[in-house]
C-alpha cells in the first residue's frame, strides 16, 4: 500500500487546477416547513466544490477554500487562521508561505495572503552546516515544503512555530524523485519560530531554528529501495503544537510518522529549547516496536482543559488523502503517560480510541474524506471549544478526477461528555442561533452514523426514528429520553450531546438538530435530524 502523506501531497494538488469547474452533484431539497428555524438567520452559501473560484485572482471569494493543517488564534476582534502551503492546483506557488485569513464569527473568513513573504536564509545555512559536518556537499537550491504551523499567544507576543521539510536526497543532494533515487533517505525537516506583537499587521520577526529532525544512525543514511520505510530520522521535526502547562512550564509537541510523537521543554522567555539539542521524549506511538519507524500517525495537537484537569493529545491517523481520521487520548501530565478511552497506554504504543472524525457521507452530498490534522481552541468569551481541520471531497465529484485535492476548512463545535471526553459535532459550525431544545423537537427521522474504523471507506448513514412514545426504530432499537438542561439525548442507553446546527447537505441550507457522542468502545455516534 502506497501512503500519501505530507511529503508527496503536492503530486496530487499540482495537477488539479482547471480539471472541472461545473457543479453537478445534487442536494436533497430543503424542507418547505422546517420545524427548527430562526427566520432572521442567513446560512452560509459558499460552495463546497470551489473549483470554479480556485484561481489566485479569485482568492477574495475563497472563504474556507484551500485550508490545510489549520491553526487558529484570536487577536482583537478577529480569529486568525494559518495553514500549510497547499492549494487546489498549487495556485499559491510563488506567493510566499503559510496562507492566512481572519473572521469575526468563525463562519465568514477573509483570505488575507501569506504570513511569510520569502524563505528565511537560516534554513539553507543550517542545513548545509549540518551536511558539512557529515562530510557532504552543500545543496545549492534545496527543495522545500512549508507545513503545519501553530500560532499561540505567549505573554504580549504571538509566536508561530512552523515546519520546513527539505526534499532532497542526503547522499547526492538531488531533488527527491524516483529518477534521482541514490540509495539514501531524503533530508531532515526543521521547526522554526517567528513572532509578532499584533497578528493584524502581519509583520513577523523570524527567530530561526528551534529543533531539527534527529537520528540515532550516525552517517548510515542508506535506504534499500523506495519501499523501505524504516526511516533514517528517528524524530521528525514537523507538525508543532505548543502548550502552556498548568505548572508554568512550556512545551513543544511535534512529530510525524517516523517514530512517534515527542515533547520537548521550551524557555518561555525566548521560545527556544530550554536545553539546547534536546529533541524531547516520546509521548505517543502507534505500534509498540522501536524497529517500526513507519507509525501512520502525525499532527499532534495538545490542549489543557482546566475543567477536567487533563491534557488532551489529538492525533491524525493514516494517509491524508482519504483515510485521515482523528484520535484523542489524555494525561494528567504533558509528558504522559497518555491513556485512551479504555485506559490503554498510547505512550507505550496502544491503538488509540476515541476516534472523533472519519470519512463520512450524509444523504444528498458526496460527503467528505481526509478529515484530520486538527487545531483545537476555546472561545474564552463563551467557553465554547472548537475543532478545525481540513476535509477533502472524494475523487470523481462532478466528473473531476482531481476533486480529492479540493480542501475545505471544517470547523466544528466540541462538546464534552460526562466523563470528560471531547466529541466533535457531525456538521460544520455555522453560528446557528441558540435557543433551548425542546423534547418534542427530537421526534422524527434522523440520519445516524456509527463511526466504525474502515480504511479509506466513507461511513454512510442509516435511518433512525425517534417516536413520540419514546421508542426507537431503524439504526437503533429500544427507548430514548432527553435531559433538556444538559442538552443530552439518551438513545438505546447511549448518551449523545445535542446542538442546533446547519444541514449542509440540503440546498438552500437549513437549520436542524445534530448530535454526537461515544459508545462503550469509544466509537463516535453522529446524527442529523431530517426536517
Amino acid at each position: 500500500m502506497r501512503f500519501l502523506n505530507k511529503f508527496n501531497v503536492g503530486l496530487l494538488v499540482a495537477v488539479a487546477l482547471g480539471a472541472c469547474n461545473k457543479k453537478e452533484y445534487t442536494f436533497e431539497p430543503a424542507p418547505e416547513k422546517p420545524q427548527v428555524i430562526d427566520s432572521s438567520y442567513v446560512a452560509p452559501e459558499y460552495e463546497d466544490d470551489y473549483s470554479s473560484i480556485s484561481s489566485w485572482e479569485q482568492r477574495s471569494e475563497w472563504n474556507l477554500a484551500n485550508v490545510h493543517d489549520p491553526t487558529v488564534e484570536k487577536c482583537g476582534d478577529y480569529y486568525y487562521m494559518y495553514g500549510t502551503d497547499a492549494s487546489y492546483g498549487n495556485v499559491h506557488v510563488g506567493k510566499g508561505h503559510f496562507p492566512y485569513r481572519r473572521s469575526r464569527d468563525l463562519v465568514n473568513w477573509d483570505f488575507l495572503g501569506m504570513a511569510m513573504p520569502k524563505t528565511p536564509a537560516w534554513i539553507a545555512d543550517t542545513l548545509n552546516a549540518m551536511r558539512r559536518r557529515q562530510g557532504l556537499s552543500p545543496i545549492g537550491d534545496p527543495q522545500y515544503g512549508f507545513w503545519a504551523p501553530v500560532v499561540r499567544k505567549v505573554g504580549s507576543k504571538f509566536r508561530m512555530y512552523y515546519s520546513v521539510i527539505v526534499d532532497n536526497y542526503i547522499k547526492s543532494g538531488l531533488p527527491n524523485t524516483a529518477a534521482n533515487f541514490d540509495g539514501s533517505w531524503s533530508e531532515r525537516a526543521f521547526i522554526g519560530m517567528m513572532e509578532t506583537e499584533d497578528l493584524a499587521t502581519n509583520l513577523w520577526t523570524d527567530r530561526g531554528m528551534v529543533v531539527a529532525s534527529s537520528t540515532d544512525r550516525g552517517n548510515d543514511w542508506s535506504r534499500r529501495n523506495l519501499n523501505d520505510w524504516s526511516a533514517y530520522f528517528k524524530y521528525n521535526a514537523i507538525d508543532p503544537s505548543l502548550i502552556d502547562a498548568a505548572d508554568g512550564s512550556q512545551w513543544l509537541v511535534y512529530g510525524s510518522w517516523h517514530s512517534g510523537i515527542v515533547a520537548t521543554q521550551l524557555n518561555p522567555a525566548t521560545g527556544m529549547l530550554r536545553t539546547s539539542g534536546d529533541a524531547g521524549q516520546r509521548i505517543a506511538r502507534r505500534q509498540n516496536s522501536d524497529a517500526n519507524r513507519w507509525q501512520g500517525l502525525e499532527a499532534p495537537e495538545i490542549i489543557y482543559n482546566e475543567t477536567t484537569g487533563y491534557y488532551y493529545l489529538f492525533l491524525a491517523y493514516d494517509e491524508l488523502s482519504v483515510a485521515y481520521n482523528t484520535r484523542v487520548c489524555r494525561s494528567k501530565s504533558v509528558t504522559g503517560p497518555y491513556l485512551d478511552y479504555s485506559g490503554r497506554d498510547i505512550t507505550a504504543g496502544a491503538e488509540c480510541w476515541p476516534m472523533l472524525t472519519h470519512p463520512y457521507k450524509f444523504n444528498g452530498h458526496p460527503g467528505w474524506v481526509g478529515i484530520s490534522h486538527a487545531a483545537v481552541f476555546k472561545d474564552n468569551d463563551n467557553g465554547q471549544w472548537f475543532f478545525v481541520s481540513q476535509g477533502r471531497l472524494p475523487a470523481g465529484v462532478n466528473g473531476n478526477a482531481f476533486s480529492n485535492a479540493i480542501m475545505m476548512g471544517h470547523l466544528r463545535q466540541i462538546r464534552w461528555t460526562a466523563d470528560g471526553w471531547p466529541v466533535v459535532m457531525p456538521e460544520r459550525y455555522a453560528d446557528v442561533p441558540e435557543s433551548p431544545i425542546k423534547e418534542e423537537e427530537l421526534v422524527g427521522k434522523w440520519e445516524h452514523i456509527n463511526l466504525n474504523y474502515q480504511f479509506q471507506v466513507q461511513q454512510g448513514s442509516s435511518e433512525l426514528t425517534l417516536a413520540a412514545d419514546h421508542t426507537l426504530s431503524g439504526a437503533l432499537t429500544g427507548s430514548w429520553s432527553y435531559d433538556a438542561s444538559g442538552k443530552v439525548l439518551t438513545i438505546a442507553g447511549l448518551q449523545v450531546c445535542v446542538e442546533r446546527g446547519l444541514d449542509w447537505e440540503v440546498f438552500p441550507r437549513e437549520q436542524t438538530l445534530i448530535y454526537s457522542g461515544l459508545n462503550s468502545q469509544g466509537r463516535s455516534l453522529w446524527g442529523k435530524k431530517n426536517l
